[in-house]
């Protein structure tokens, strides 16, 4: 279980194809407190560690990873949202984030506006119809409240912590990125659903 709330970034070594999977070295600050079978966040998908050295952290990504999230299109040098699993008893100060990539959507807009940023963000279907105004979205493992929900898309306002302490700081316009739903939205449409 994640909060949503980016503990640092991280810059990609390599994504090695590994016949139907992948193997993804990511150089990370927190490299020599991970242990092997620790579950860390990399653009809101939940991966497991399977080897480590002093400065970086080395995750395999399965088909069906690779086929839902974003993390099959990072390129050498890409920069990434990390965060390792909460803690009992710690703060919790952002909405509960799985590290299950619901779907992708793609960056509309990232815009200056003041000293803040507009960030739209084109929404699926199968996700959109889980978002409220106000309510809580995952974008990249980063936990964002909807400012406004178009259509299509949805509007979050991005003050300057978040846009120098997450990958936002060079994210562009036509980028994908992965999507995860308020799990309690999740919850109540299935049950409504039946």
């Amino acid at each position: 279980m994640f909060t949503g709330l980016i503990e640092a970034t991280g810059r990609v070594l390599s994504l090695e194809p590994r016949g139907e999977q992948a193997r993804l070295v990511i150089e990370l600050p927190f490299a020599q407190e991970l242990a092997d079978g620790e579950s860390v966040a990399i653009n809101g998908c939940c991966l497991t560690v399977v080897e480590k050295d002093a400065t970086s952290a080395s995750f395999d990504i399965l088909r069906q990873t690779l086929t839902v999230t974003s993390l099959g299109g990072l390129q050498v040098g890409s920069l990434v949202n990390l965060e390792r699993a909460m803690l009992a008893g710690g703060r919790f100060g952002g909405h509960f984030v799985q590290g299950h990539v619901d779907a992708t959507g793609e960056i509309i807009d990232l815009s200056p506006v003041g000293n803040d940023h507009r960030l739209e963000i084109s929404l699926p279907p199968e996700i959109h119809q889980l978002c409220i105004d106000k309510g809580s979205l995952a974008i990249d493992g980063i936990s964002l409240t909807i400012a406004e929900l178009t259509d299509t898309s949805g509007v979050f306002w991005i003050i300057p912590h978040t846009m120098q302490e997450t990958h936002l700081q060079q994210a562009q316009v036509g980028q994908k990125v992965n999507l995860e739903a308020d799990v309690i939205a999740k919850h109540v449409a299935k049950l409504v659903g039946k």
